[in-house]
């Protein structure tokens, strides 16, 4: 298991685990990011990721793609 950060851009990753608070988790959660859901990371720009996930693109910070584990 990796955090987010460390995708390779084009890969597609499976989430396995969503860190931080209820209040995160909830956030992320609302957007797609839930395990078992598949993620691909689209650019990376000084740790910030635009991903696509679910059929639509999200840009996260590098704080959030952090808890993200794949």
């Amino acid at each position: 298991m990796m955090p987010l950060t460390l995708a390779s851009t084009g890969e597609e990753n499976m989430i396995k685990r969503v860190g931080g608070n209820n209040e995160i988790r909830k956030f992320l959660e609302n957007l797609g990011f839930v395990a078992g859901a598949t993620v691909t990371v689209i650019s990376e720009i000084s740790g910030n990721v635009i991903v696509n996930i679910k059929e639509s693109r999200v840009a996260i910070s590098k704080e959030m793609a952090a808890k993200i584990m794949i």
